[in-house]
């Protein structure tokens, strides 16, 4: 790994690329400290710690939220605008063709993605300005509230809008990037607090090194299916243009385990908080049935939450490799090349084939999100250990990991230099 980030560095258009990705976490982790003017900090800090439910929020920021700053609100606008456009593709044919229309239309849905992150941003900071942490407010006129919903709002569309050039200019996917460098910012302050516990008898030791263990395994297990994938070998005929033969070799087709990477965890976290969120801001009844039936800090709603956080991990799992791998496109680019799968027919059959091949893979890394999410957090609730760090984060953390160094590694394939995964 270190010989990569080595032979990364001399090359120039690589080295600028690494360059430009760490000033922007730069830029995010300043952001991520500068605080919304006119708020009470304490306050907030308190109701946080109170409400389980804006744990993850905070640990995906990187503490912006507890601590109130310009980027509060995090990327978590822009991932469910964008499981809008995306669950809209399925609703609407038209939304649909627009997605398949090439390049333009690629720009189209991003265009239409940023409309709909501004819109969800301000929808939360109005929510959070004027209900959730009004208390907050340290002069609550109507000046102050326009000011800290707009301070939020302009915090996530520069987020969306640093994540957009990182993806472009720099090294791994922006968006996944910022997540990622949110929860490993607090892991330092963690693994402290959890030393300190273990010092002063209030930790048993056992039950943080049982934890430590079970998150290594974790990690060897996610990248072993992260790189696991099924070869489909293809053949290409023979054929002669004018003077020359073409085709005759052979290729194979890589199927992945685990097609969709950590998008699904990603989305399945974002949409299970929802419900949550909006219980943040009704009182009485609604509240309190969140509380109780559908939240990870309390009992029995934390089984319900683990349930059905397995459902859609598993459902966008599903979801989201049927996106990106289309059987049937794959299917008649091999038959207008000459390809064909050897003992399958071209054509309808060939689909056919890949289509089971790929639900297979798909339901064996589906399943496997699903357990790796729910069993730390499980033994991180029943084991009553001082963790943020649960199953998802870890999926987050090492998935995004494997997927910037698997970018490094292609740049580094592209000019002939040897990459650290093999």
């Amino acid at each position: 790994m270190l010989s990569t980030l080595k032979n990364a560095w001399k090359i120039p258009d690589l080295r600028k690329r690494l360059l430009y990705t760490l000033m922007m976490i730069v830029i995010f982790r300043i952001g991520a400290s500068i605080p919304v003017p006119g708020i009470n900090i304490d306050y907030v800090r308190q109701v946080v710690e109170n409400a389980g439910i804006l744990s993850f929020y905070d640990l995906v920021a990187g503490g912006a939220f507890s601590n109130f700053t310009i980027f509060a609100l995090g990327v978590t606008p822009y991932i469910t605008a964008s499981i809008i456009m995306q669950l809209l593709t399925i609703a609407l044919p038209s939304v649909e063709e627009m997605a398949k229309s090439g390049e333009e239309g690629r720009k189209k849905m991003a265009q239409f993605t940023r409309y709909g992150t501004i819109v969800l941003a301000l929808m939360q900071a109005v929510g959070i300005s004027v209900g959730l942490f009004r208390n907050a407010l340290i002069s609550p006129d109507f000046f102050s509230t326009l000011v800290v919903i707009l301070t939020l709002t302009a915090g996530t569309a520069f987020l969306m809008w640093l994540g957009e050039k990182v993806t472009e200019n720099g090294i791994g996917n922006g968006m996944s990037l910022i997540i990622f460098i949110g929860i490993i910012s607090r892991a330092p302050g963690a693994i402290l607090n959890s030393l300190q516990l273990v010092k002063s008898g209030e930790l048993n030791p056992i039950k943080l090194v049982v934890f430590a263990v079970l998150a290594l395994a974790i990690i060897v297990s996610v990248i072993a299916i992260q790189q696991g994938q099924r070869r489909i070998p293809v053949q290409y005929a023979k054929r002669v243009v004018g003077r020359k033969m073409y085709g005759g070799q052979s290729t194979h087709i890589p199927i992945k385990v685990n097609q969709a990477g950590v998008i699904p965890v990603i989305f399945a976290v974002s949409v299970l908080y929802f419900p949550q969120t909006i219980a943040l801001f009704v009182k009485g009844g609604f509240q309190e049935f969140i509380t109780k039936w559908f939240s990870p800090a309390a009992s029995p709603g934390v089984w319900i939450y683990i349930s059905f956080e397995a459902l859609l991990i598993i459902f966008f799992t599903y979801f989201y490799t049927a996106i990106m791998f289309n059987p049937v496109d794959v299917a008649n680019n091999m038959k207008n090349n000459g390809g064909f799968i050897p003992g399958i027919r071209p054509g309808k059959p060939t689909a056919d084939f890949l289509q089971g091949v790929s639900s297979r893979l798909t339901f064996a890394g589906a399943i496997f999100l699903a357990l790796v999410a729910a069993l730390p957090s499980m033994m991180i609730q029943f084991g009553n250990l001082p963790f943020q760090f649960g199953g998802t984060s870890l999926l987050i953390v090492v998935g995004v990991a494997l997927e910037t160094m698997k970018q490094v590694e292609q740049q580094m394939l592209m000019r002939h230099y040897q990459g650290f995964l093999k």
